[in-house]
């Protein structure tokens, strides 16, 4: 069941536009809007669990192995050094959007930024998306 309101549940249900890189019966990754790294993805099960911890285990683990490919993808495909992988429960731990939600954030080489041979000198704020999103696809 799907929340109303709920941002996440709006993109599941196409009613807000989202560069899409995986889609499933249960799950759905897409770039995050406000990317912290290059290829910063999100990974949501399409239907509304308010956390990890209300998430069912089969949706939960259908879930973290989409971040798991994903995470590979932004390592072959590009040149992420490493990967944060990480979700947060509740306003205290700060999560903001209420429905369960993985973030998946390549890193790149310490203390020279966050550099691509695609997006060198590039600031996040004009980065290229689709673009993006494409890459990652070519490694799932």
């Amino acid at each position: 069941m799907n929340n109303l309101d709920c941002i996440f549940c709006k993109i599941v249900r196409g009613e807000i536009p989202a560069t899409k890189i995986y889609e499933d019966d249960d799950v759905m990754a897409f770039l995050d809007i406000s990317q912290v790294t290059p290829g910063h993805a999100l990974v949501v099960p399409k239907r509304h669990y308010p956390n990890y911890v209300a998430t069912p285990k089969s949706i939960m683990h259908k879930v973290m192995d989409v971040a798991q490919r994903v995470a590979q993808a932004d390592i072959t495909m590009l040149g992420a050094k490493g990967v944060n992988i990480l979700t947060n429960v509740n306003r205290e731990a700060g999560q903001v959007v209420m429905h369960f939600h993985v973030h998946v954030i390549p890193r790149y080489v310490a203390d020279e930024g966050f550099q691509i041979t695609m997006l060198k000198n590039r600031r996040l704020s004009e980065l290229n998306l689709p673009m993006l999103a494409t890459e990652i696809k070519k490694g799932l």
